[in-house]
C-alpha cells in the first residue's frame, strides 16, 4: 500500500499555504514572521511528535534543507545564508561539531538556522554548547491535529481537486490506516487516481478495494 501511494501521488511541494495548521496557527504565524525577517533571532526551533508537520514546514521555508537522519555528520554542508536542519536529534558527534560551527558562522553573517526535532533543544541529547545555541532563539511546539481537524483537512484537499468525498471515507481512513496527515493525504490522492482508472466514483467499497488490492 505504501508503494502504491508513492507511485500514484503527484508531486506537491510543501508550502506554508498547504500546511494544515489546526491548533498550530500561532506557531505558523510566528514562523512566517521570522521567515519574513520580522523577528531578528538567528535560530528558530520546531519540535513535536512524528507526523505533526515538522518536515513540511522546514521544506516550505525555502531554506537549504538537510535531513540529519540521512546525513548525521552534515557532510558537505556549508554555511549558506539560510539552513533548515531536520531531525537535529539524529546528529552524530561530528555533525554536532559541524552544526555548532555553522551556527556561529550564520550568526556572524546574519544568516538564519531553522531546526526540527521531537523534543525542544534543552531536552536533546546533544553537546551542551550546541543545545545552548539552538535554545537561544525562537522555540515552538507543533501540536498533532485532532481527528476532526484531519477530517476537515481531507475535505479541503478533496475540494481543491473538485472531488466529492463522502464523510464515511474520511472516517474509515482515520480508523484503519496510519493517522499522520501526510499518509492520509497521499491515500486520498491515490484513491482519486484509482477512481479515474476504474471510472468509478469515490465510495467506501472502492477505498476498501484499493486497500485490499495493494496492501502488502
Amino acid at each position: 500500500m505504501r508503494q502504491l501511494t508513492l507511485d500514484l501521488v503527484p508531486d506537491s511541494p510543501p508550502t506554508l499555504d498547504n500546511f494544515v495548521a489546526g491548533s498550530n496557527a500561532e506557531t505558523v504565524a510566528a514562523l512566517t514572521e521570522w521567515l519574513a525577517g520580522v523577528r531578528p533571532d538567528t535560530s528558530f526551533a520546531l519540535y513535536g511528535e512524528s507526523g505533526c508537520g515538522r518536515s513540511h514546514l522546514l521544506l516550505a521555508s525555502g531554506f537549504v534543507y538537510v535531513d540529519a537522519a540521512a546525513n548525521p555528520a552534515l557532510v558537505g554542508i556549508a554555511a549558506h545564508g539560510e539552513l533548515a536542519i531536520d531531525n537535529v536529534d539524529q546528529l552524530d558527534a561530528d555533525g554536532q561539531v559541524a552544526l555548532f560551527a555553522l551556527f556561529n558562522q550564520l550568526k556572524a553573517t546574519t544568516g538564519r538556522l531553522l531546526t526540527a526535532a521531537p523534543q525542544p533543544p534543552a531536552h536533546l541529547a546533544l553537546r551542551e554548547d550546541l543545545r545552548t545555541r539552538l535554545g537561544s532563539g525562537q522555540i515552538y511546539r507543533l501540536q498533532p491535529l485532532s481527528d476532526s481537524e484531519k477530517a476537515e483537512a481531507l475535505q479541503a484537499l478533496a475540494r481543491e481537486r473538485s472531488l466529492r468525498l463522502p464523510a464515511e471515507i474520511s472516517s474509515y481512513l482515520l480508523r484503519h490506516v496510519s493517522r499522520d496527515m501526510r499518509t492520509l493525504a497521499m491515500l486520498l490522492l491515490a484513491l482519486d487516481q484509482y477512481s479515474l482508472e476504474q471510472k468509478r466514483p469515490l465510495t467506501l467499497p472502492l477505498l476498501r478495494e484499493l486497500l485490499q488490492q495493494y496492501a502488502p
